[in-house]
């Protein structure tokens, strides 16, 4: 088998077991939430519709955009300047136009984050 077939083998196989840990681990969550709900349900405790919308809904931190919204800038930055730091003419057309999707995501988050605040003061 060709050797330089290996990088792209090993690279789908990583992105799959990524996304696999992060769907164990929801589902793992998940589970325990209503495991928690079903004892206090078999306790007697009374669950209102707010305890059990606050147990079930995820909360969203308006800072997790701003965060989100930086990493990407900053992973998108940093393929552009690979690209020109490499100086190869085959190569900085690719990788800025490759690093334009994480900035551009990168600026809808912090767009949101923008939002957020402003909702935040009204």
């Amino acid at each position: 088998m060709d050797e330089g077939l290996w990088i792209p083998i090993t690279l789908f196989i990583v992105i799959g077991l990524v996304i696999f840990v992060l769907s164990f681990f929801r589902y793992k969550t998940r589970q325990a939430t209503q495991k928690t709900i079903r004892l206090a349900l078999e306790k007697g405790n009374g669950m209102t519709p707010e305890l059990l919308a606050s147990l079930t809904e995820p909360k969203h931190d308006v800072s997790r955009d701003l965060r989100r919204g930086l990493v990407s800038l900053s992973i998108g930055v940093g393929a552009a300047l690979f690209g020109f730091i490499l100086g190869e003419e085959d190569a900085v057309r690719p990788l800025i136009g490759l690093s334009m999707f994480p900035i551009l995501i990168g600026i809808a988050y912090l767009v949101l984050w923008q939002l957020g605040q402003r909702e935040k003061q009204s």
